[in-house]
């Protein structure tokens, strides 16, 4: 023993950091991603009947990838290897193969070979493992925050099945949380009112979703104020430098928050949509819940009056799943503002709850019988389809005839306005009114 060395037991402080301690060693420790790992799924056979196959694990940072990693490396028989795309090259790829063949030959084992950060690997080491992959020596676990498609050859991705994690949800980091600031082994075994409600909520709400900052977050607030008897906002908010502000996503500031930021956009006020949605952002609120809301206002609120609005919104939504913060969240500022400046209007809108509206009052009135389908020769006899006329026969593909049920006659819904693309529209539909009073008047 040397004869420096305490004989007083290791300060848990100066030990592994609680994030890696409190790592999860089996799936029913694990919190969040049930989606993949509860009972009976897939990926949960897989590992309880050691039958893993090659798969990547794709999800932003602290999901959960490495612990998965971690517990297929817990519950298998197989020989598991585990590096760092940073830090290995093709070198460490040959000599794992080599071990991978010898374990092979003497002991009939397979060998597991996980890859952290495995978009760092360029093509040229992606290919070292590629065809040790497809014969079955080694099985890749690959993790990535990156999408596989963009960052991983494609002939590798064809050989692994995809597994897509998502942020934790607000719940799923307080349980963790909690099981940290109480665990009496890897944990910091303290009780649980040593941290007030609001500063475990305040604290869960800027972790982003991320396991691993909640935790380190965490373990310095008890650091920093290892003295006091209960920690409060204030504390965390010192200890983590970032400020609680007055936002509850389940009570009236979040409707109000929501409710200004749909405003100034339907304001035309770019500046103020900015404002309140890094309001929504730095309070924690879901960026999925704000592009769910960016995508019916694009309906709502300006529909026709420029079309592309909705592939704005939709794309948003599309590139910040890609993303993820914090390089996505300047999507979303990009949809809020095109969203603001683009031209407004809810005709859309308002003939849809027209045509509800009527449907409820008059009720389901029958199909007239020239628009109906006539796929039998009996229906023919009853005259289904008789007198239809095919736009496409017609001068530029129209023809005046009546679409709707009879009681409703010439009934309109839809009224474009005078703003942007709807305009055009407003012409158009002008244009066939015209045309169609003009053929009515004929003899």
């Amino acid at each position: 023993m040397d004869l420096f060395e305490s004989h007083k037991p290791l300060d848990k402080s100066l030990s592994r950091p609680l994030a890696d301690r409190m790592r999860p060693r089996t799936l029913d420790e694990l919190v969040g991603q049930e989606h993949l790992t509860a009972k009976g799924s897939l990926l949960q056979k897989a590992i309880e009947d050691d039958r893993v196959f090659s798969i990547l694990l794709w999800g932003p940072p602290g999901c959960g990838k490495t612990t998965l990693a971690g517990i297929i490396a817990n519950e298998t028989k197989s020989e598991f290897v585990k590096i760092s795309a940073v830090l290995s090259g093709v070198k460490d790829i040959r000599q794992i193969i080599e071990q991978a063949k010898k374990s092979r030959a003497l002991y009939q084992k397979r060998t597991i070979l996980f890859v952290d950060e495995i978009h760092r690997f360029n093509k040229a080491q992606q290919d070292a493992f590629l065809h040790h992959v497809e014969k079955g020596l080694i099985i890749l676990v690959g993790a990535t925050t990156e999408n596989p498609s963009f960052e991983v050859i494609p002939a590798l991705v064809s050989r692994c099945r995809v597994f897509t994690l998502k942020s934790l949800e607000k719940e799923s980091i307080l349980i963790i949380l909690n099981r940290a600031l109480t665990d009496p082994e890897n944990g910091l075994d303290l009780k649980k009112n040593r941290l007030s409600h609001d500063a475990l909520e305040h604290m869960a709400r800027v972790s982003d979703g991320d396991a691993r900052i909640a935790l380190i977050n965490l373990e310095t607030a008890m650091l920093h104020f290892a003295q006091k008897k209960q920690i409060n906002v204030q504390d965390i908010e010192t200890a983590i430098e970032k400020k609680s502000l007055l936002y509850d996503k389940a009570g009236e500031e979040h409707f109000n928050l929501i409710s200004a930021f749909i405003k100034s956009m339907r304001g035309s006020d770019p500046d103020a949509a900015a404002y309140w949605l890094e309001r929504m952002l730095m309070a924690g609120d879901d960026p999925y819940y704000m592009l769910r809301r960016m995508i019916r206002f694009a309906t709502e609120d300006i529909g026709m009056a420029d079309p592309g609005a909705l592939t704005m919104a939709l794309n948003a939504s599309e590139s910040f799943r890609i993303l993820g913060h914090p390089e996505g969240d300047a999507v979303l500022f990009q949809a809020a503002i095109y969203l603001a400046t683009a031209p407004k209007s809810n005709a859309v809108y308002t003939a849809h709850k027209q045509v509800k509206k009527t449907i409820q009052k008059i009720g389901y009135s029958p199909v007239p019988l020239h628009i109906r389908n006539a796929p039998t020769k009996l229906m023919k006899d009853l005259d289904y389809g008789k007198g239809y006329k095919y736009a496409h026969d017609y001068k530029d593909a129209y023809i005046p005839q009546s679409y709707l049920p009879d009681d409703l006659g010439q009934q309109r819904f839809y009224f474009p306005t005078d703003r942007g693309y709807e305009k055009t529209v407003k012409h158009r539909i002008e244009a066939w009114i015209k045309l169609k009073k003009k053929i009515d008047k004929q003899p």
